[in-house]
C-alpha cells in the first residue's frame, strides 16, 4: 500500500493488531524498495530533447526542400514519420522516457507530414481537414501507446480542429472574434478543472498552461465587442448553431464525466462568455469621414472579468487546488491593473499617476499575496484533517 500507516493505525485501534505485529509490518514495509519514477530535470531533458530533434529535423527538410525531387520528398516525408515511432518502438522496453519522448516526435512529425504531402500532389487546399487527420493520428498514438504525450497531443489539436472548422468559414463576419474567445474560454475552463488531482502530472501540466494562455486570449478576444467595419456582414444562424455546439454543447458533454469538478466552472464560463462582449461603450466620431464607431470595454466589463477571476479563486479553493487559486489571484491582480491603466491613469497628473501605481503594486501585491498564503494553508489544514478522519 502506498499509505499503510493510516491503516495500521486504524487496525491496531480496532484490535485487530497487537503491538508487535504492527511494528513488523512497518518495518517490513520501510524495507521494500519503492520504484523511482523520472526526476524532473531528466523530464526536463527529454522535453527539450524532442522539441530541439522535431525544430532540427525541420529545419533540415525545409533547407533541402527545393532540391530533391517528388518521390524523394514523399520518401523523405515516411522517412521522417516512421524513423520516430520505429525508434520509440525500439526504446520502449529499454527507456520508456526516450521511447515516449521518440513516439512525441514522431506524431509532431505527422503533422508536418500531412501537410507536405497535401504540397506534393497540390491536394485542395482546406486546412482544417489536415488538423483532423493529425489529431487522428495522436488519437490512434492515445489508443496504442497509453502514454501521456499523445493523450495530450490529442487533447489539443482535437479541439484546434473545432476552432479551425469554425475559424475558416467565419473568417471575415462580424462576431467571429466574439465565438472564437467563447470557445477558448470555455475549453480552457474545462481543461483548468478537469484535470484536477490526476496523477498524470506531466499532461496537467501541460494543458493547465495551454489553458491558462488561451483563457488570456480568449478575454481579450471577447473585449473587443462586434466591431466591424466596411461591408461586413453577421454570421449567419446555421453557422452561429454549430458555433454554440463547439462552444457549450460539446463541453458541458465532457465536463459531465467529472460532474463535481467540472460541470459549473464550465457552465459558469459560459454564461460569462455570453455576457462580456455586451459590456461595451460605443460611440460615433464625429470628426472622422463617415462617423467612425468606436468600442470599448465599460466598467462592467471590468467588474465581470474580476468576479469570473474571484469565481476561479473560490472554485481552487473548494477543490484544494493550488494552481487555480494562483491563477484566479493571477487574473483578479492584472484585472485590477488593466482598470487602473485604462480608467484612472490617464485621468490623473503624470507624478501622482506613477505614485498611485507604485502603492497600487505595493498594497495590492501584499494584500493579494496575504490573501493567496490563507487560502494555501486553510486548503492544507483541511486536507490533513480529511486524511485524519480516514
Amino acid at each position: 500500500m502506498a499509505d499503510f500507516e493510516s491503516h495500521v493505525n486504524r487496525w491496531q485501534s480496532a484490535g485487530i493488531l497487537d503491538a508487535e505485529t504492527a511494528g513488523r509490518i512497518r518495518v517490513f514495509e520501510a524495507k521494500q524498495e519503492k520504484p523511482a519514477g523520472l526526476r524532473w530535470q531528466v523530464i526536463v531533458v527529454l522535453v527539450l530533447g524532442a522539441i530541439l530533434l522535431a525544430s532540427g529535423v525541420a529545419l533540415f527538410v525545409s533547407a533541402h526542400w527545393e532540391k530533391i525531387g517528388p518521390s524523394a520528398r514523399l520518401a523523405v516525408v515516411f522517412a521522417m514519420v516512421s524513423v520516430f515511432h520505429l525508434g520509440g518502438g525500439w526504446a520502449r522496453a529499454r527507456f520508456r522516457g526516450l521511447s515516449t519522448a521518440l513516439h512525441a516526435v514522431g506524431t509532431l512529425s505527422t503533422g508536418a507530414a500531412i501537410a507536405l504531402v497535401g504540397q506534393i500532389f497540390n491536394i485542395q487546399e482546406h486546412w482544417p481537414a489536415a488538423i483532423l487527420m493529425w489529431a487522428i493520428a495522436a488519437l490512434a498514438g492515445w489508443i496504442l501507446l497509453r502514454d501521456e504525450a499523445q493523450q495530450t497531443l490529442t487533447l489539443l489539436l482535437f479541439p484546434a480542429w473545432l476552432l479551425s472548422e469554425f475559424s475558416y468559414y467565419a473568417e471575415g463576419r462580424i462576431g467571429d472574434s466574439v465565438y472564437i474567445g467563447r470557445f477558448l474560454v470555455v475549453w480552457a475552463v474545462l481543461y483548468l478543472t478537469f484535470f484536477i488531482g490526476s496523477r498524470r502530472k506531466v499532461l496537467r501540466g501541460i494543458l493547465f498552461a495551454v489553458a491558462a494562455i488561451a483563457s488570456v486570449v480568449g478575454i481579450c478576444y471577447l473585449l473587443g465587442g462586434w466591431n466591424s467595419w466596411g461591408d461586413q456582414t453577421f454570421l449567419p444562424l446555421g453557422l452561429r448553431a454549430w458555433g454554440w455546439v463547439d462552444i457549450a454543447a460539446i463541453s458541458l458533454l465532457f465536463a459531465v464525466f467529472n460532474f463535481r469538478k467540472s460541470l459549473i466552472p464550465v457552465a459558469v464560463a459560459i454564461v460569462f462568455t455570453i455576457a462580456l462582449p455586451w459590456c461595451q461603450h460605443i460611440w460615433k466620431d464625429p470628426y472622422t469621414i463617415n462617423y467612425s464607431i468606436h468600442h470599448e470595454p465599460n466598467l462592467a466589463a471590468h467588474a465581470l472579468v474580476a468576479a469570473f477571476a474571484v469565481f476561479i479563486i473560490w472554485w481552487g479553493v473548494r477543490q484544494a487546488s493550488q494552481a487555480l487559486v494562483n491563477l484566479g489571484i493571477v487574473g483578479f491582480a492584472i484585472t485590477v491593473f488593466w482598470f487602473y491603466f485604462s480608467d484612472i491613469f490617464d485621468k490623473l497628473d503624470r507624478s501622482l499617476g506613477l505614485i498611485g501605481l507604485g502603492i497600487l503594486f505595493l498594497a495590492g501585491g501584499w494584500a493579494l499575496e496575504k490573501t493567496r498564503r490563507n487560502l494555501v494553508s486553510g486548503m492544507k489544514k483541511t486536507e490533513i484533517t480529511i486524511e485524519e478522519a480516514l
